[in-house]
């Protein structure tokens, strides 16, 4: 069970978030690495013992689910060069961390953040999503129904329109005109250190697998048609070459 953060990561971002500056930052990188850092490793190890219960699809090499500290400043007006909370992302194997649906965690001396779905897809990943969710809004609309009552209602934003190709008048053409499908929630911050951080987190996260799975099935079912086809396509270039010999 992971007993919480120490005070002192709280600590440190309520400083950081008065001095977010290189010159402050690297002589207090080690304040960050023990007490930020490495705790942040532990919760993801414990959360990945959960998940691999429930959605053993989503557990995360603790490495590769943080997010770095440093902020992407190149296209942002606000060139502060740290960020003031550490966070984590669950995608689903083989699929991209960003336009696949996932699970996430912040942590900062603000709020606890916890949210989960579908947040960047891309063009490709919105059709094969709203076409699944025409097909399949009924058993979709149960789920989240149940999740709601635990993460309030479903975040995200939508076109003015039904986009091209579907019906204006089809019944989930509330979902379709989705660009975004996830649930989103903060909670206190002084969760943070204490050891119910890790059964609220799980608890929220074993509730929306559903919604997960349900928004990724038909971008798994895109993967595997796609490896299908180029496998195909090398086995026809592949004899044609031998014929050429």
């Amino acid at each position: 069970m992971f007993p919480g953060f120490p005070p002192e990561a709280l600590t440190f971002f309520r400083s950081l978030a008065r001095n977010n500056r290189r010159e402050w930052f690297q002589p207090r990188k080690e304040i960050f690495d023990t007490q930020v850092k490495e705790p942040m490793i532990r919760l993801v190890e414990s959360i990945n013992t959960e998940l691999v219960r429930f959605a053993p699809d989503y557990a995360m090499e603790p490495k590769k689910a943080l997010y770095r500290i440093y902020r992407d400043t190149r296209f942002s007006a606000d060139k502060t060069p740290y960020k003031t909370h550490i966070a984590a992302i669950f995608p689903r194997r083989g699929l991209s961390r960003t336009a696949g649906a996932g699970f996430y965690i912040g942590i900062s001396h603000k709020e606890v953040e916890v949210a989960c779905g579908s947040y960047m897809p891309g063009p490709e990943e919105l059709r094969a999503i709203r076409t699944w969710l025409a097909e399949n809004h009924g058993e979709f609309r149960k789920v989240e129904r149940r999740v709601a009552k635990l993460m309030g209602p479903m975040a995200g934003s939508s076109l003015q329109r039904v986009p091209k190709g579907f019906d204006a008048a089809h019944p989930a053409a509330d979902l379709i005109k989705r660009k975004q499908w996830f649930f989103y929630v903060t909670l206190d911050p002084k969760l943070a250190t204490s050891p119910k951080l890790y059964p609220e987190i799980v608890k929220r996260f074993r509730a929306i697998a559903p919604v997960v799975e349900m928004l990724n099935a038909p971008l798994v079912t895109q993967r595997a048609a796609a490896a299908k086809a180029s496998l195909f396509q090398s086995h026809v270039v592949f004899a044609n070459d031998r014929e050429m010999e």
